[in-house]
Parts: C-alpha cells; sequence; structure tokens
C-alpha cells in the first residue's frame, strides 16, 4: 500500500530536517571535537533516530518510492537508528563520524533532487 504523497512529503521533511540539524551541530567540529563531546554526540544520534524511523515508515507503507533513490536506502545513516536503539553500548561514535561525514551529504543531495523533480 502506498502512502498519501503528503504523508511522504512529511517524512521525507523529517530527513532533511534531521540530516541539516546534524550538519549544523557539526559543521565546525572535527572528529576528535565529536568524540570529545557528549552533547553534540546525543543530538547526532538523537537526529538518526528521526532519520531511521522516517525512512522505516517509508519502506514499509511505500516500497515503490523506498526501492527507487539509491541514496535514499537503509544504508548506515538509516541502520544507524537500529544500533541506536538495540545496542547503543555497542556504538562505535568514530563510525557515526563517518556516516555523518559521508553518508548525510549524499542522502541530503538526493533529497534536494528528489524535491526538484
Amino acid at each position: 500500500m502506498n502512502m498519501s504523497p503528503q504523508r511522504l512529503a512529511d517524512y521525507l521533511g523529517h530527513i532533511r530536517d534531521a540530516i541539516s540539524r546534524i550538519e549544523r551541530y557539526t559543521a565546525l567540529l572535527d572528529e576528535q571535537d565529536f568524540l570529545n563531546n557528549e552533547l553534540i554526540q546525543d543530538a547526532v544520534l538523537r537526529n538518526f533516530e528521526v532519520i531511521g524511523e522516517a525512512r522505516g515508515r517509508i519502506e514499509k507503507h511505500d516500497k515503490p518510492f523506498a526501492d527507487a533513490p539509491p541514496e535514499l536506502s537503509c544504508t548506515a545513516a538509516c541502520q544507524m537508528r537500529n544500533v541506536i536503539a538495540h545496542g547503543y553500548f555497542q556504538l562505535d561514535f568514530r563510525i557515526v563520524w563517518r556516516t555523518v561525514k559521508s553518508d548525510l551529504p549524499r542522502m541530503r543531495d538526493e533529497l534536494i533532487r528528489q524535491g526538484d523533480s
């Protein structure tokens, strides 16, 4: 069952907002600053939860859309939600940092392209 276009837009908006927050929170940091700042780590993790939850709902309710753009597939950014929710004490913040710097820019760019089409 496909979700309504408005609901899909809402979930994509949640993902965009979460990416934007993570990018703002980490913009002036290098990896070591991030690894030493628990407040920023917590804020980033919270927004990864939002990304993963929204992406999971899209996948569940709008499979054709979920399968289309590879940059929005359940990459490390989306899978991070499960690690956070179910295995927090196994979380490696170096991996979180790499995900911020590699996956999120691709997801953001794809969301922008989706919005332009």
